[in-house]
């Protein structure tokens, strides 16, 4: 690797030629300010929080985009500088709705935590007229409040990056706002409901549709018995909201703060991930055997469902009919649970924690009740971030919380279930429980690491039960698009295609905690959280799906075997080619 020679703040280092000075500075342990930057996402140099003197620079500039080249010195943090970014933020806040005390974000605020850092103590310096504020609150996914944004256009190129690209900056000059074409709403477009816009916002402008109202009038509602399941990815990130280090599991302080929370029973999803590879597992062997459509995609992810819905609907066939955990889980409870256990599924209120805001899209789909028509099997979905404000507000002390387990009725899982959440987990699982069949025994041999990792497109070829059988493992819109345009034109011979809307997969989902630029920048955020998934996998004493014995226990007394009709009326779905707006 070729190095240059610079300076910053008097400090000689030695650093990647190709670096930008916001990168070197990390080597020397300085972390310069941002605002619009997100690395590989969005780096215009547009807010000017960043900017740096440079010696021999007529002005100051943007440390995010600026190069180093050999004999640099750079001072990050002159006078000069602290006027600078001072300057920014009073103008940013001139504009900016200010309700600070009733904002999601605050606390988490990038703005906010700048105004602290600088000593901005004068909110209203620089106030005058304001442009309009809009409010669009017209899906049940997503609230986008144009009076807190700040022109950063992170969402812009997150959506981009996902290859939607269904909002950008709208107007010019004073007027300039961030919306969809023609100021439609959100609703009235191909958004897919993935929420990487809402964790690449350093403000409040985009947030979650909160539900945590629902969920707290469903537990003190005395006709209701109401039931929380949890996604394999929530264990591995909640800890992040309490100011535990990133990649901790907290699945024990996780069910013991959901079981004061209120809820009557506390369930885990990955029961509906062993399903989920029961009968996706049987599906794929089904088309392989009798000549079906090939290569099968999976289902698990309604976020890449969507997307394909409006942009492959050509290619829906080869799509899993099988749900997701989420509604596999909560189907069951409102049946077999429900059934065992003398309760009216209309009584049951089936809450789930997941790690995406397209999880509050999915519930609402058709084809989604199990239990009878009118009856979903789950009522209300809630994010990461949802689940810490309801922690919050009961005042519970999480990190000092013991660690409990979650109720016999839905806790027993595998290492299969466990790993759902990262990018390949749903392959490596699926996987596991295919060979042991094609082969016609239980193969010691189950760790597929070929399709583990967070790039964004991982291919393999496994040689099981006298076959090759080829693979990919796919996250990211951009990724998905990519592989799909080769399957839709005859260029891939896949035989198994796993599709993650969100890059590094439900790790990185949009409901997850929000890190700040820095950390997203330069923190492995995915690959930390899904090592805590494989750590839990590989310490599990079960990790193949059927070897389950609440799976086998669900067939033998409710379901009859995987594939069959029952399974087929409780597990499985539709889907609908919608329009390109």
């Amino acid at each position: 690797m070729d190095m240059v020679n610079i300076k910053i703040n008097g400090m000689p280092l030695s650093v990647p030629k190709d670096s930008t000075i916001l990168e070197a500075a990390r080597y020397a342990g300085i972390n310069i300010p941002t605002l619009c930057f997100l690395k590989d996402i969005n780096e215009i140099g547009a807010c000017r929080m960043c900017v740096v003197e440079v010696k021999g620079a007529r002005s100051l500039v943007a440390a995010c985009v600026y190069p180093v080249n050999e004999g640099m010195e750079v001072f990050t943090n002159t006078p000069k500088v602290q006027e600078s970014r001072k300057l920014t933020l009073e103008l940013l806040l001139s504009v900016h709705d200010r309700k600070c005390l009733t904002c999601k974000r605050s606390g988490s605020c990038e703005l906010q935590s700048l105004c602290y850092e600088l000593g901005v103590d004068d909110a209203e310096h620089f106030d005058g007229a304001k442009p309009e504020a809009q409010k669009d609150e017209s899906t049940e996914y997503l609230v986008r409040d144009n009076g807190k944004c700040i022109l950063c256009r992170r969402c812009v190129a997150a959506c981009k990056l996902q290859e939607v690209g269904v909002i950008g900056p709208n107007d010019r000059g004073f007027h300039t706002h961030i919306g969809c074409a023609f100021d439609r709403d959100l609703s009235e477009v191909d958004c897919v409901s993935c929420g990487q816009c809402i964790v690449s916002c350093p403000t409040g402008a985009l947030t979650e549709r909160d539900q945590c109202d629902e969920v707290l009038a469903a537990i003190n509602d005395p006709e209701k018995y109401v039931v929380v399941q949890t996604a394999p990815a929530i264990r591995a990130t909640l800890g992040e909201c309490f100011g535990v280090p990133v990649g901790t599991n907290v699945k024990g302080k996780m069910v013991a703060a959901l079981r004061r929370l209120g809820f009557d029973k506390v369930f885990d999803t990955d029961f509906g991930a062993d399903l989920t590879i029961m009968e996706e597992a049987t599906e794929f062997l089904d088309r392989v055997k009798n000549g079906g459509v090939l290569p099968m995609i999976t289902s698990c992810s309604p976020g890449w469902i969507k997307f394909c819905e409006h942009y492959f609907p050509d290619l829906l066939p080869n799509v899993s009919t099988c749900k997701s955990p989420q509604q596999m889980t909560g189907a069951m409870i409102k049946t077999w649970f429900a059934e065992k256990n003398g309760f009216d599924p209309k009584n049951i209120v089936v809450v789930s924690v997941m790690p995406c805001i397209a999880k509050k899209f999915e519930i609402k789909r058709d084809d989604q009740d199990a239990a009878g028509e009118g009856i979903p099997d789950t009522d209300i979905s809630i994010t990461t971030r949802e689940l810490s404000r309801l922690i919050n507000r009961a005042h519970l002390d999480f990190v000092n919380l013991p660690d409990e387990e979650f109720d016999d009725a839905m806790g027993i899982s595998t290492g299969a279930a466990a790993i759902f959440g990262a990018t390949g987990g749903v392959m490596e699982a699926a996987l596991r429980t295919a060979a042991d069949v094609l082969e016609g025994k239980s193969l010691d041999n189950i760790d597929y690491t070929e399709v583990r990792g967070t790039e964004g497109i991982k291919e393999a070829v496994y040689h099981v039960g006298g076959m090759d059988v080829k693979v990919a493992a796919v996250s990211g819109l951009s990724n998905a698009n990519e592989v799909l345009e080769k399957v839709r034109k005859g260029e891939a011979d896949y035989h198994f295609i796993e599709i993650m809307c969100c890059p590094g997969g439900c790790v990185n989902g949009g409901g997850q905690p929000i890190q700040s630029a820095t950390v997203r920048s330069f923190t492995d955020l995915k690959g930390l959280r899904a090592k805590a998934l494989y750590e839990e996998d590989k310490n599990l004493p079960l990790r193949k799906s059927h070897e389950s014995p609440l799976i086998k226990l669900v067939y033998d007394e409710y379901l009859g075997e995987p594939g069959s009709h029952k399974a087929h009326e409780l597990l499985h779905t539709s889907y609908v080619a919608r329009k390109r707006f």
